[in-house]
């Protein structure tokens, strides 16, 4: 019996240290996945602001007092950094506004409105933002299989013990929402 003892016990406390170890691998591949997703949204938010600058600098030919803008684009290129959910949520208002601003500058010059280049550059503008509303829903599903995994028992007990949390959710402005069924 004794020795039936010595077998069964650290046989358990194995198994469960194998599993807290693969629940801890699990974990930090779901993290990483994440990681990766925020990552790529931030590669194509740099790849809109190249493209913004340039349509600023395609303005900037059609009236010189649009310089301001192009100035403020390149300062706040610089002052933004992607590390969390919010900071791309900021990133990407900040991007919406000058898009705006550019389109008006547009409206107010035709002959840039009906330039090649200029209906180019917006037609990428599209594909950026059909790209960056993709990898939005990659990580955002990556955070909700991470989410479950972290309030999951057992897998919650490993979480708290490596201080793993919850990760937030990129959101959608409500301008974007398609409310076409009313």
């Amino acid at each position: 019996m004794q020795l039936l003892t010595i077998l069964i016990v650290p046989t358990i406390v194995l198994m469960c240290i194998v599993y807290m170890i693969y629940c801890q691998r699990s974990l930090v591949k779901m993290g990483g996945a994440c990681k990766k997703a925020l990552s790529r949204i931030d590669d194509q938010l740099n790849s809109r602001w190249d493209l913004i600058l340039g349509l600023v600098r395609l303005v900037e030919k059609y009236s010189q007092q649009e310089h301001d803008l192009l100035v403020e684009i390149i300062q706040l290129r610089n002052d933004t950094s992607s590390n969390t959910a919010e900071d791309v949520e900021k990133k990407e208002r900040v991007m919406n506004t000058m898009i705006g601003r550019i389109q008006a500058v547009a409206e107010l010059y035709p002959e840039l409105k009906a330039a090649e280049l200029y209906a180019r550059a917006m037609d990428s503008m599209a594909e950026y933002e059909e790209k960056v509303r993709l990898i939005r829903m990659v990580y955002n599903d990556s955070v909700t299989k991470m989410n479950r995994f972290v309030r999951q028992f057992p897998y919650s007990v490993v979480a708290g013990m490596f201080h793993f949390t919850t990760r937030d959710y990129l959101k959608v402005e409500l301008s974007k929402r398609d409310y076409t069924t009313k």
